[in-house]
């Protein structure tokens, strides 16, 4: 998909006449107010510096039709961004939340998020000196509560966790930054979802050769992806004289992800009604996370 590339103007934190959104180049956007920053989600400069060159062009302006863009890019993405409450509890000071949900599903099916925060992943990547393309990868699953507006076709009940409510099935790269994501409820088994994560995965990237993953990651699954799509999957499993807390060699990268999902306000526990909302969720969390380490001055290893 081609990206666009306007050039940056004003450094004001605040979305100001002078924005270089396509939405306002090339849009309707300036039909509508403007805001100040205000919340910590909002973006800094240097956040949207990296972001505008990064983000899918409009698929109007790819011959697909449709209406020009009437919203701010940079005032959807902040919307976005302050994801901890209601669609309809959103600010007054952000664009309808009619229209900033719209914006959210239509990036999600058309599978729009993804691709932002894949390239932004590149990035990252590239600026800590490693290539765009991971090798290797950790593959982990993690249960969490869902709420009562989660029905019972997509939740369950994980015996080992105790936990009522949903599953994350995520693989992540050796810096931890996310390969791919499949939200199930929670009784449904590590390796039946591992079957069609890692699929996903081998096939958007070529590259990845090496999979780490714990003890709930064996029998024929080790033997089905080395057939099917060319990946050894290694285990690390705990010693049985280990006790106590221990930091696994490569499992605790997985781990780290789910710690900084955690800490995503909407992702305390699953508040989504259907899954793909819930994946697409996470990987807003992930450019979250992305953006803020693209906008330090000097690159640190993650």
């Amino acid at each position: 998909m081609p990206q666009s590339s306007v050039s940056l103007a004003g450094q004001s934190s605040s979305v100001t006449l002078e924005c270089d959104c396509l939405a306002h180049r090339f849009g309707n956007a300036a039909d509508n107010g403007f805001r100040q920053s205000h919340y910590p989600t909002d973006m800094t400069d240097e956040e949207w510096a990296v972001v505008r060159l990064l983000l899918p062009v409009p698929g109007r302006m790819r011959g697909r039709g449709g209406q020009p863009e009437a919203y701010c890019h940079r005032q959807m993405l902040d919307a976005i961004r302050y994801n901890g409450i209601k669609w309809r509890a959103m600010p007054v000071d952000f664009p309808p939340w009619d229209r900033v949900y719209a914006f959210f599903r239509r990036w999600h099916d058309h599978a729009l998020v993804k691709e932002f925060h894949d390239r932004l992943r590149g990035r990252v990547r590239e600026r800590l000196g490693q290539d765009a393309e991971p090798t290797a990868g950790v593959i982990d699953s993690q249960s969490v509560k869902a709420d009562a507006v989660v029905g019972s076709d997509s939740r369950g009940f994980d015996g080992g966790k105790l936990v009522n409510g949903r599953k994350r099935h995520t693989v992540v790269d050796t810096l931890g930054l996310l390969l791919g994501v499949m939200v199930t409820a929670a009784d449904t088994g590590d390796r039946a979802a591992a079957q069609v994560l890692l699929e996903q995965v081998a096939e958007a990237h070529h590259r990845l050769a090496l999979i780490w993953a714990d003890g709930g990651y064996t029998g024929s699954l080790v033997e089905h992806c080395l057939a099917a799509f060319a990946l050894v999957l290694a285990n690390v499993k705990r010693s049985d004289d280990m006790r106590g807390f221990v930091v696994l060699p490569k499992r605790w990268i997985v781990e780290r992800l789910f710690a900084h999902l955690m800490r995503t306000r909407r992702l305390a526990r699953d508040f989504e009604r259907c899954t793909p909302s819930a994946e697409a969720m996470i990987y807003w969390s992930m450019i979250l996370l992305m953006t803020h380490r693209l906008a330090r001055p000097h690159p640190r290893r993650a």
